[in-house]
């Protein structure tokens, strides 16, 4: 009989709350949390990737927390990363600081440790850049840092952006476009220097079962994971799709367990579960 985890967490994306309460992307959220409360025991967290909301409006905010209110019973404490939809309609500065007044983060970019693992969250400190994500020279040194912090390659550092980096996971391939992160390449060179880390991104959309939903590290550079979104899915064919997706994980002494979950249907997805091992 396998042991059980020693922590669990979620991680959901692109939820694009809508400021009309009865939006489709509004209910998917509802429907997704719910999921959650009923399946996450021992979780650490719902990890967000981004695009809380669809516009970056104060009222997409309010209906966010409406929500969560409604549907936190039984759920952990929930961590945000911030998207290029809560940015790119606003000064960056100003819009920053909606975002943390009520998410109640500090900064565009922080780290938690939760039950001994060491969780980073990453975001754009610029405005005015529609799909892409911007990090200075400043977060891009203390992210080295923190991946080198009490790191072990046996103990995986879980990293959260919103944005891909390019020729990864679905949807930042080559002629799909939806990669995004300006320093690609100086964010590349840093995973490189620890292998141990696994990163989940969202911006695409892309289905879970489209394939390419996890890049392997293979022990050279971070493992990365597409986190589909909750609002609304993405297809191969380029066309939308009505759907809701995101993971669970699993963490163990030698392997991490990276499960996709279909929230519309409360179902797992056979297509897009995947084992690192540690």
């Amino acid at each position: 009989m396998m042991q059980p985890p020693i922590i669990s967490f979620q991680v959901i994306t692109d939820t694009h709350i809508n400021a009309e309460q009865d939006h489709l992307y509004n209910k998917h959220l509802a429907q997704a949390l719910l999921d959650i409360a009923a399946h996450s025991s021992n979780s650490v967290g719902v990890m967000h990737v981004g695009d809380v909301t669809d516009h970056g409006l104060r009222a997409e905010y309010a209906e966010f927390v409406r929500i969560w209110e409604a549907s936190k019973a039984g759920l952990p404490d929930i961590h945000f990363t911030i998207g290029n939809h809560d940015l790119f309609l606003g000064e960056w500065r100003s819009q920053l600081q909606l975002y943390e007044s009520y998410t109640g983060m500090k900064g565009a970019y922080y780290d938690k440790w939760l039950e001994g693992y060491h969780f980073i969250f990453l975001g754009s400190e610029q405005g005015g850049l529609k799909d892409f994500a911007y990090l200075t020279e400043e977060q891009l040194s203390w992210l080295d840092q923190k991946l080198g912090e009490d790191a072990s390659p046996s103990k995986p550092v879980f990293l959260f952006l919103h944005q891909p980096l390019k020729d990864t996971v679905a949807g930042s391939l080559e002629g799909q476009g939806w990669h995004g992160v300006i320093q690609d390449e100086e964010l590349k060179a840093i995973l490189t220097k620890h292998p141990q880390t696994i990163m989940f991104n969202g911006h695409t959309h892309w289905e879970l079962e489209a394939g390419h939903a996890c890049f392997e590290g293979n022990g050279e550079t971070a493992t990365i994971f597409n986190a589909a979104s909750v609002a609304y899915l993405w297809t191969n064919e380029d066309v939308y799709k009505e759907g809701s997706q995101g993971y669970y994980v699993d963490v163990y002494e030698e392997k991490v367990v990276v499960r996709g979950r279909d929230f519309m249907n409360s179902s797992w997805l056979d297509k897009a579960c995947y084992e690192v091992n540690l």
